[in-house]
Order: C-alpha cells, then sequence, then structure tokens
C-alpha cells in the first residue's frame, strides 16, 4: 500500500488486513525510487493511497511499467486528479454536471465566466478537501480574483476551470462506490460552498435511490476508477449532478455515519483480495 501519510483511513485498511491474516507492506512513497526498465517488483498489486496527486500519479505509472496491477489505475489517478479531465469523462458518458468552461488565460476565463452568468464558482484544476475553491457572486470579484491569479507564477494557475454555482440546499452527496458496487451514501453539511469533512463537514446517511445508484456507478466507470468517492450536489428542484469524482476517497466520515451499515475497509480488502487472486 503507498501512502506517505498513514491517517485513520490508512489504520482501519491495516486492520482489515490484519484481520485477514493477509501480509502486505506499507510503502511509503517519500522514500521510493524506480529505476527506468525495472521489472522484477516484489509486488503484484497496489492499493494507491499518496496523499500526493503527482506523487500518486507517477507512482502508479511506475508499478504499472513494472506489471504491477495499481488500484486505481494511472490512467483513473491523472484522470480523477484533475477537475477538467474528469468534467470531459463525465461529459463523454452523458452524466449531468453543471456547466463548465475553461479558460486557457485570466483573461479567456473572464470571458466564460461572462457567458456561464453569475454567481459562479472557480476551482484549482488539481486539488481537494474545497482548498481555493472560490465564490464569485459578481464579475466585480471575479476580476480581482482572476488579477491574483495572473500574477501566480505557474502556468497551470492561469488555467481558469469555472463552473456555474448551483443553488441547492446546504449539502452535497457523497457516495463510495468499490469494484462497481455502491456502498452507500451519505450527505455532508457544512458553511457556504464548501462541505468537505477535511474542513469541518458533518455527515449523516442519505438513502441510495435508484437514481443515486446509477449515477455513482457511472461516475466511477467514465473515470475509470474501481475505488471511488463520487459527490453529487442536488439543485433546488431535486435534480442530481455530478461534482467531482475521488480516485483516493477518504472514508472517516462516511464510516462514522453509517457504521452501522458498512465497513468501507473491509470492502476494499475484500475486493484487492478478490483481484489478487485473478
Amino acid at each position: 500500500m503507498l501512502a506517505s501519510r498513514v491517517g485513520a483511513d490508512e489504520k482501519r485498511l491495516f486492520d482489515a488486513f490484519d484481520r485477514r491474516g493477509v501480509a502486505f507492506e506499507h510503502v511509503d512513497t517519500r522514500r521510493q525510487w524506480f529505476p527506468a526498465g525495472q521489472r522484477d517488483l516484489p509486488w503484484d498489486l497496489a492499493l494507491n493511497r499518496e496523499i500526493g496527486q503527482v506523487r500518486a500519479a507517477y507512482a502508479a505509472r511506475c508499478l504499472s511499467a513494472a506489471r504491477v496491477e495499481v488500484l486505481n489505475s494511472a490512467e483513473a489517478t491523472e484522470v480523477c486528479g484533475d477537475k477538467w479531465l474528469t468534467t470531459l469523462a463525465l461529459e463523454a458518458a452523458g452524466i449531468p454536471t453543471p456547466r463548465t468552461a475553461l479558460g486557457l488565460t485570466p483573461q479567456a476565463t473572464l470571458d466564460a465566466l461572462d457567458s456561464i452568468g453569475y454567481p459562479a464558482v472557480i476551482k484549482p484544476l488539481v486539488g481537494s478537501w474545497g482548498r481555493l475553491v472560490a465564490h464569485l457572486p459578481d464579475r466585480t470579484a471575479a476580476q480581482g480574483v482572476l488579477e491574483y491569479v495572473a500574477a501566480l507564477p505557474s502556468p497551470q494557475s492561469h488555467v481558469g476551470y469555472v463552473q456555474e454555482l448551483i443553488d441547492k440546499p446546504d449539502r452535497d452527496i457523497r457516495v463510495i462506490v468499490v469494484g462497481g458496487q455502491v456502498l452507500g451514501a451519505v450527505y455532508r453539511t457544512g458553511e457556504a460552498v464548501r462541505t468537505n469533512v477535511a474542513l469541518g463537514g458533518q455527515t449523516r446517511p442519505c438513502e441510495v435511490t435508484p437514481e443515486i445508484n446509477k449515477y455513482a456507478v457511472d461516475a466511477a466507470a467514465a473515470v475509470g476508477a474501481d475505488i471511488a468517492g463520487v459527490d453529487l450536489i442536488e439543485d433546488r428542484d431535486g435534480r442530481l449532478l455530478v461534482l467531482e469524482v475521488n480516485h483516493r476517497v477518504e472514508f472517516t466520515g462516511f464510516q462514522a455515519a453509517l457504521a452501522a451499515k458498512v465497513d468501507v475497509a473491509d470492502h476494499i480488502v475484500d475486493f484487492l483480495m478478490e483481484r489478487a487472486r485473478r
């Protein structure tokens, strides 16, 4: 299991392996290196729990090149780790999402926002926990944010990923999918636009309707993720939209809300053992 940060979720996975008597190795990616052309790694299967997107993607590529099966795959890790690539995959699969645009410069992003309309949100292409997501109530606010963006040194920072702001209840829906099966769903509630548990959001059980089940399974398949956290929102009319798909799903809040019904770590480890037997 690849992980530079061992948090509560990783410890649950360790415990699930131990309960089954399954030997595993924890690999800290901060100390891992790969020679080009290596084919003799001691592993057949790897669970990628690396928190850093760049390290997670390159580790998956290196392991795949060495003929190690990685969950999630390098391709899924790269798609899920980039919001625009995720949007393209969801759109190609016909899965409903908020209206979204990509501006290749700050000025182009402002033009895109004028087309989408306000209020809107701007998000970094790569990032998690709702960090650096800005609510743009009007064009004046957008100009201020984009002036700051234009001064950043990274070319990637100048590319603007923007979405319409959906008028919704103060919650979103997190669904966990493992091996094409929905384990359950929770509502996440929080302040303002962001409901991430990492930012203090709260969770409570959500009924898995046929529509939630379908969108979650289809979204995970669209990005190629075997283990996924799918985030959905409802508009004021109750219509569901898929926001994003997480390849390194964090499930502490989910587990707390559904403790009596599902054990996420057990399901993940069972799925890994099934894949290892193939």
